[in-house]
């Protein structure tokens, strides 16, 4: 069988998980390694985790590579099939305990079958060199075995947290997880985990609403809502003390009641749907309920309205409804101005912290009001 064999450092971080160092040209990069776009099956399931290419961003490299002299030493990271073999050289010195020093084997795929790695760091620099006349430059790489897109997705959010990647592809792979995580994104897989499946339940009123990095382009034309507007409305009550998503965690076990968040989430959403059937589902331009003002502003609506709401209740349906729409005649998603904010038409309210908070206030100003009469 075909490989390609080069010479490279096995670095000893972990016996059961070996990294390897090398350097690979354009043309054996295309040769070896696949990018794993984020998408979703017929069923649903994540596949994948690499965002679009960034046409931009890789016109620029190409200009760079194809000019005097480039420099390229950031290594692109790759996840390895289990077949590869990696030789140790001998000798005298070619082990220090930390780096050990041999050759690696990488199998080329034989009548058009898979590839044996994948691409999990580097994707616009690879894509780049695709198009670069340099065809035998030499690029680092650092490589890990790893036979399962979950270990390689592991690796590809911890690598890029500290990057500019867009944080609905984050959100939107976190729940697909299972490694330890920073506390700072496991507050975040939870509240993607609902909007995942916000987005796909039947008896979801979001479903197909949600845009998220695996959508199709026809799918993005229907989803109308940014994901990150809903996971941050989540995160913010599933934190919150006075939230009425808060009972439903169990902060000593550390154990949550999802089903029973879940119902608050259909309950609520549900009868918004009905209350403003004029606003639900036009894209944010044309309707602010559907904005990330809109949905933020209406998340911190939902804890004075379910408050007092058991969502499994067969009535409890038509009482959320019943008291949205005493103050659905004083809202403005679609037209008009909110004359007890200084007048802002409908669509000058924009996703910032100030509006948010002003509109955010009002609403909830609105709905004790009406409960008051």
């Amino acid at each position: 069988m075909d490989a390609i064999v080069r010479r490279a450092l096995l670095v000893l971080q972990n016996p059961d998980q070996p990294v390897y160092l090398l350097a690979l040209t354009p043309d054996e990069i295309d040769q070896v390694a696949d990018i794993s776009r984020v998408t979703r099956d017929d069923e649903g399931k994540l596949l994948g985790y690499q965002r679009a290419e960034v046409k931009q961003h890789v016109d620029g490299i190409v200009e760079y590579l194809d000019s005097e002299n480039p420099l390229m030493p950031n290594a692109i990271v790759l996840a390895l099939s289990s077949n590869v073999q990696f030789k140790r050289s001998r000798g005298p010195n070619v082990d220090d305990g930390v780096v050990a020093a041999g050759s690696l084997e990488i199998p080329l795929p034989a009548n058009e079958g898979p590839k044996p790695a994948w691409i999990v760091d580097g994707q616009q620099r690879s894509l780049a060199l695709r198009r670069s006349k340099n065809r035998s430059f030499p690029i680092p790489v650092a490589a890990f075995v790893a036979d399962t897109v979950a270990l390689q997705r592991d690796q590809f959010v911890r690598v890029n947290n500290s990057k500019p990647l867009p944080s609905g592809l984050v959100t939107e792979l976190l729940p697909e997880i299972s490694a330890p995580i920073s506390p700072r994104l496991s507050q975040r897989k939870l509240p993607s985990a609902l909007v995942d499946q916000l987005n796909q339940a039947e008896e979801s009123p979001l479903k197909g609403l949600i845009r998220r990095p695996s959508m199709s382009t026809s799918e993005r034309k229907a989803a109308v809502i940014t994901d990150t507007s809903l996971v941050k409305g989540l995160e913010e009550a599933l934190r919150t003390p006075a939230s009425c998503l808060f009972p439903y965690r169990n902060i000593a076990s550390g154990e949550t009641d999802i089903d029973g968040i879940w119902a608050v989430l259909i309950c609520y959403w549900s009868a918004v749907r009905d209350v403003f059937p004029d606003a639900w589902g036009l894209p944010p331009a044309k309707s602010r309920l559907m904005h990330g003002v809109g949905i933020r502003s209406m998340f911190r609506l939902m804890d004075r309205v379910m408050a007092t709401i058991d969502p499994n209740d067969e009535s409890s349906g038509e009482a959320v409804r019943e008291d949205l729409r005493r103050i659905a005649d004083l809202c403005h998603w679609t037209s008009g101005s909110w004359t007890e904010m200084d007048g802002a038409g409908w669509n000058s309210l924009q996703n910032t912290p100030k509006d948010i908070r002003t509109l955010s206030n009002h609403l909830v100003r609105l709905h004790f009001q009406a409960r008051s009469e």
